[in-house]
């Protein structure tokens, strides 16, 4: 009689070993992330966060996202600390354009086969991504998934809970004509559009990650995987500070579909395109790919990542802060009389 082949979890291609060595390897970066609030350690079912007494009346926000297809970047360049940030930057920025202070955060990685220091990597970016937002990192999921994923790649989601209180939850419903728009940089195409930035690099014009770009004074790889920027620290100060009428996270969509978001009816956004200098690489991924500016200005940030909107009578005092605080704004443009879009004028829209 033949003896019967035994197969074990790791013949199907699934190592729980490795799996284990990932979150020994990330344990110390995670539990840096912890606040107060947060109850119990690494291991449990699901992730314990107490809100305490300390609200009037909270308001929970959440949000999830993903990178995208900024992870092939990541794969090509064999990098992984910095997609962790791209996530969490997603998702709390979300969540900041309503009023709230992110308390915590959680991620998902699914992959083909666990690499363990390659999971740490990636874990450790998250991490010292809500360490600088101020959320704790109170769980996550990896998924080993054999035979979905090509090799060596991987997907990441994540997902942020935040809170408010009711009555300084922004909305968008104070805004009104009048209202004054100001802008935040980004630090360059964040985590959107890079479908259409690989087919303009990879595909038309044939340049790899490491093809060094002069008017970066870095590779390509480089300068496409620079982390999103993480909002927080600049922006809830000036939620507890300021009655800010509105907020705009630009992301997919950028101007044409995220302002609108937030804008009543009666209400569109007058935006002047030469009131900040677009960062190069914008320039010349419009230059080699042809693209249309309307189109650059719905796919990307174009060197905005936020958009505030305040009374006029308060922007002033808020322009004071942000000049004491030393940080980069943009005069945007104003809340005009329309009918809920976004108008571009002057520098490549002319007018």
């Amino acid at each position: 009689m033949t003896e019967k082949k035994v197969i074990t979890y790791a013949d199907a291609g699934v190592d729980i070993d490795a799996g284990n060595k990932a979150v020994e390897l990330m344990k110390d970066s995670v539990r840096a992330t912890y606040r107060p609030e947060v109850i119990g350690d690494l291991g449990g079912f699901g992730g314990l966060f107490a809100l305490g007494n300390k609200y009037k009346d909270p308001v929970l926000v959440s949000g999830t996202d993903g990178v995208g297809t900024k992870l092939k970047i990541a794969f090509m360049m064999d990098r992984h600390d910095t997609i962790g940030q791209d996530a969490v930057a997603m998702c709390v920025n979300d969540i900041l354009v309503q009023g709230a202070e992110p308390l915590f955060f959680l991620d998902y990685i699914a992959t083909a086969k666990v690499d363990s220091q390659k999971i740490a990597d990636i874990v450790k970016g998250v991490a010292g991504a809500c360490k600088e937002s101020g959320c704790a990192l109170i769980g996550g999921e990896t998924a080993e998934m054999a035979g979905f994923y090509a090799k060596d790649e991987y997907d990441i989601a994540g997902f942020s809970v935040g809170v408010v209180e009711r009555d300084k939850m922004i909305t968008g419903d104070q805004v009104k004509p009048g209202d004054v728009l100001l802008g935040l940089p980004s630090t360059g195409v964040h985590s959107n559009g890079f479908s259409l930035v690989r087919k303009i690099c990879f595909e038309a014009q044939g340049l790899s990650v490491d093809t060094m770009i002069p008017e970066f004074g870095k590779t390509l790889g480089e300068e496409l995987l620079t982390p999103t920027r993480l909002y927080p620290r600049t922006v809830l100060p000036l939620i507890h500070k300021f009655n800010l009428h509105g907020m705009v996270h630009i992301t997919g969509g950028g101007f044409y579909d995220n302002i609108p978001r937030i804008l009543p009816e009666g209400c569109d956004a007058l935006v002047h395109a030469d009131a900040w200098e677009v960062p190069m690489v914008f320039k010349k991924l419009q230059e080699w790919g042809n693209v249309p500016w309307p189109e650059m200005y719905r796919t990307f940030n174009m060197g905005v990542g936020m958009v505030l909107v305040v009374a006029p009578e308060e922007a002033e005092a808020l322009r004071a802060h942000l000049k004491a605080e030393g940080e980069t704004f943009y005069e945007l443009g104003e809340v005009v009389p329309g009918t809920k879009k976004t108008v571009l004028k002057g520098g490549v829209f002319g007018e």
